[in-house]
């Protein structure tokens, strides 16, 4: 009798053991498994790449420097190529194959759309994406989570100013025909409804297009004095170096999309002039803290190139989770992760992010953002945080 009781329980906690490894997926005694789609062979690849490195720097110094709650880390990568159809066929291989136990930095709005229902079937949290669209918080939903003011927000409060400062009377845009794009654009209506005013002209460009010759023509016919850049790296530079050529020169803004080092390093002298919101800064390594410079120069040792605000955004994402996980306590499950994510703060950090803060019905950590300009051939913070 004894000894079937014994069988019984053994056979009982084998089995909550069992269901208690389901629940977990990507969690093991001694390892957490975080998944990240980037664009490493598409027109992004040059944000992928930096995105991926960065996290990479800072799941390395956690598993060389300690753990969390007894766990190393574990990155999986998978390649997008910035096409949502791939992206699906990547978050299946994350989720479904690597038993990853979150998906974190994913980069790109239509590929996070397309992936995320992957995901949420399997109770996965889609974790700080690299995109500032509103889908990535809005509707509700327990497993997402952002941080970036969103593309809508930064274009619609940065506008009205601009008109104003630069005596603007004709506004254009130009913008991808996407999701991504659409945002912008839908932001630059309503900063224009803000200040009583309507588009001059609009054009939309294909995404992965390299030719910005008619667009650029249809704006300058308008005689639009300034232009919305719904744009990101080569279509920035496409459309400016192009317009500039043409001897059509207004004030171009983008959003955070076009803000990094590759628009000034490939478009050359060109760009000077450009504006663009941000919501982290560049991590320039002469002119900055004594922290970001060592920060940089480690950076540069590893992966013999200087970071960039892409590479900011994966350390941050990486270091994020870090401190959510290590509150969950040894625990760690969806449910913990969400439970611990809902109460916390990150305050402002070394790259000059702005305080964030998350609950049960705020998924978007903060919704600020200020102006960068390039100016000599570097992004020069020319405002404070704007917040809605």
């Amino acid at each position: 009798m004894k000894l079937k009781t014994v069988t019984t329980l053994a056979v009982l906690g084998l089995i909550a053991t069992l269901a208690s490894a389901q629940q977990q997926q990507g969690v093991s005694k001694d390892e957490i498994r975080i998944g990240t789609i980037q664009d490493l062979s598409g027109p992004l690849a040059g944000f992928g790449k930096q995105a991926r490195n960065g996290m990479q720097l800072r799941v390395d110094e956690l598993n060389e420097q300690g753990n969390v709650n007894g766990r190393k880390l574990k990155l999986f990568v998978e390649d997008s190529g910035y096409d949502p159809k791939k992206a699906v066929l990547a978050a299946q291989k994350l989720v479904n194959q690597e038993k990853i136990f979150i998906m974190a930095g994913h980069i790109g709005t239509a590929q996070n759309m397309a992936a995320m229902p992957v995901q949420f079937d399997k109770n996965i949290v889609n974790y700080m994406p690299i995109t500032a669209a509103r889908e990535m918080y809005e509707p509700l939903n327990r497993l997402k989570y952002s941080f970036a003011a969103t593309y809508y927000d930064q274009i619609r409060l940065a506008l009205p100013k601009m008109i104003k400062d630069k005596g603007a009377k004709k506004v254009c845009t130009i913008y991808q025909d996407d999701e991504f794009g659409l945002e912008v654009q839908r932001g630059a209506e309503a900063g224009l409804k803000a200040a009583n005013m309507e588009l001059a002209e609009k054009t939309s460009f294909k995404r992965g297009a390299t030719d910005f010759s008619s667009q650029v023509a249809k704006m300058k016919a308008a005689n639009c004095d300034l232009v919305v850049l719904g744009t990101i790296i080569r279509e920035t530079i496409g459309t400016v170096g192009e317009s500039r050529k043409t001897g059509f020169n207004p004030t171009f803004l983008g959003s955070s999309a076009a803000y990094t080092d590759l628009i000034h390093k490939l478009g050359g002298k060109a760009m000077d002039g450009v504006y663009a919101t941000m919501t982290v800064q560049n991590p320039y390594t002469d002119e900055q803290s004594q922290p970001l410079r060592f920060w940089a120069n480690k950076y540069k040792t590893k992966f013999n190139e200087d970071p960039t605000v892409f590479s900011v955004y994966g350390y941050v994402i990486i270091d994020s989770f870090i401190k959510a996980a290590t509150k969950a306590g040894p625990n760690l499950t969806t449910d913990s992760f969400i439970k611990a994510m809902d109460s916390i703060t990150f305050e402002p950090d070394m790259f000059g992010s702005p305080k964030s803060s998350y609950t049960a019905t705020k998924r978007l950590g903060n919704e600020q953002s200020r102006l960068s300009q390039i100016k000599d051939g570097k992004w020069v913070v020319v405002s404070d945080y704007v917040t809605p």
